[in-house]
């Protein structure tokens, strides 16, 4: 194979002083599917900014077919044939299908958009890649492995032969991620490179022909995905063995904590989002909830944190309403909550990890004496919280903005769990952090029902699921479509036949998920 991209000996620093890249070097060749893995922090998104023109090495060189380039922005890698699709989709959901895809890039009748030419284009590329999607479909009506074609599709017309897929399969069922494959070995067929960063060990086996290892801003290695195993690879990133299953004892269901009875939520536009939603999650349980996201779980679960007011229903915690009740109130029940976005909802990012770490603790009189802080042992107990929950740092005093994605969501696990709160809402826990991150905080969870809490875990990641729940719903449409009450014989395959909407279960069956 002839090679196509090389980086040779990449560094960048950052104004804060921080090494993100040291001498980082890698080669993709023309026609290969190449896996990019390591931990967070491990400088995987700073040199994808770089191939893509988002930042500027500070030495070394990035070679394009041969040739020493300065990508000086995502324009000139577009020019270059590098393409880019990012894990949040740059997609406007008010626009069509056609477009998006020619946005930037627009064929014109006068001064005004060519929409017949813009459909033309749009359907003669999917046609070319076998990635056909009606070009004239509103973005915000199609499903999301929908999107994830339209985003390819997107790359392509601008000429990418290079593309760059960044956690591409995060928000898909296993039926979208099988055809995504598909589509990713056809255009490996036809010439075109791909790099593949993900966290999911499987996938990368299953699709990837090459794969360099990242740790600490260095390249490890790059190696033959056929001669490792996960484990290998998961060692390789973290310099240590990570156990990939959690083994966990069987749950001992107690009494009820949260009581949920004909939810029902209406958004802004007048849709109904959630419908007639009933759950019990009992102390000593892990109740997971499955499915394609903005089927009704984030409502779901800001509507049980307080989050979101407005709801029709009743949700109660130990016999105590907290439907639209103030945060605050919620929490002094014993409310703990891992939000799904660590960056809006998890931290105050220029803070240190110390006042982020305190925050949910700011009125406890072993911190507050009702006139001023007690700083020293404020101090003394948010480092030992950094260390009890192995939150790479030079100390509690360190920003939090300065760590990487899984320090961070070290930081919020270690504020919500160490107030022994009686409910966990966990809302996709380990998403886009590492093996090593990821095997800390499924087991802290597990910790946790042991010793009694109740768990609500909403997770996009199906391996995840299956794990660590002990029972499972799955939400389609706003509503609950199936129950298992034991996940243990339960497969990707099958959840995702719900989460399709392709299943549906019986009333009576979903209806076992309540306790009473």
């Amino acid at each position: 194979m002839s090679e196509i991209l090389r980086v040779e000996q990449v560094t960048k620093v950052y104004g804060n002083g921080i090494l993100a890249n040291d001498k980082v070097e890698m080669s993709l060749n023309k026609g290969e599917i190449h896996a990019i893995c390591g931990e967070n922090g491990a400088g995987k998104s700073t040199l994808m900014k770089m191939l893509f023109g988002l930042e500027q090495p500070d030495e070394g060189t990035i070679y394009v077919k041969g040739k020493p380039e300065r990508i000086a922005s995502p324009s000139a890698a577009i020019a270059l044939g590098i393409g880019m699709v990012h894990q949040h989709f740059m997609l406007v959901d008010e626009l069509t299908v056609a477009e998006n895809v020619v946005l930037g890039y627009e064929p014109k009748k006068g001064l005004t958009l060519d929409m017949a030419g813009a459909v033309a284009m749009t359907a003669e590329v999917g046609k070319k890649y076998n990635l056909e999607v009606d070009p004239t479909a509103l973005v915000g009506d199609i499903s999301v492995g929908l999107k994830q074609r339209v985003e390819i599709v997107k790359a392509l017309l601008r000429g990418a032969e290079i593309l760059i897929l960044d956690e591409p399969t995060a928000v898909l069922t296993p039926q979208e991620t099988r055809e995504l494959f598909v589509e990713l070995k056809n255009l490996r067929d036809a010439g075109h490179t791909i790099l593949f960063i993900s966290h999911k060990l499987g996938e990368v086996k299953e699709l990837c022909d090459r794969i360099t290892i990242m740790r600490a801003g260095r390249t490890v290695g790059t190696y033959d995905v056929a001669g490792l195993t996960e484990a290998d690879i998961s060692r390789l990133m973290v310099g240590r063995d990570v156990v990939l299953k959690i083994d966990k004892e069987p749950p001992a269901p107690g009494e009820t904590e949260l009581k949920v009875r004909d939810l029902e939520y209406t958004n802004d536009l007048g849709k109904k989002v959630v419908r007639g939603v009933s759950l019990d999650v009992r102390r000593g349980e892990i109740l997971g909830i499955a499915g394609v996201e903005g089927n009704g779980q984030r409502e779901l679960v800001e509507i049980v944190t307080g989050l979101r007011s407005g709801a029709k229903g009743e949700v109660s915690m130990s016999g105590v309403s907290i439907l639209d009740v103030p945060i605050k109130q919620s929490r002094a029940l014993g409310i703990a909550h891992i939000p799904s976005d660590r960056m809006v909802y998890g931290v105050a990012r220029d803070q240190s990890i110390e006042f982020n770490i305190l925050a949910g603790k700011v009125e406890e009189e072993k911190y507050n004496s009702g006139i001023l802080f007690k700083t020293k042992q404020i101090e003394q107990d948010m480092e030992e919280l950094a260390r009890d929950y192995t939150v790479k740092c030079r100390s509690a005093k360190q920003a939090v903005g300065m760590l990487s994605g899984g320090n961070i969501q070290k930081v919020v696990v270690a504020r919500e769990m160490s107030g022994g709160p009686r409910l966990l809402v966990a809302d996709q826990p380990t998403r886009g952090i590492d093996v090593g991150a990821a095997e800390f905080i499924r087991r802290r969870i597990v910790k946790m029902r042991d010793e009694g809490a109740a768990i609500l875990l909403v997770t996009a990641d199906l391996n995840e699921a299956l794990e660590l729940s002990d029972s499972i719903v799955v939400m389609h449409g706003g509503e609950i479509v199936a129950y298992y009450a034991d996940t243990r014989d339960l497969t990707e395959e099958e959840l995702g036949f719900y989460m399709l909407g392709v299943k549906r279960q019986t009333p009576e069956e979903v209806r076992g998920v309540v306790h009473e």
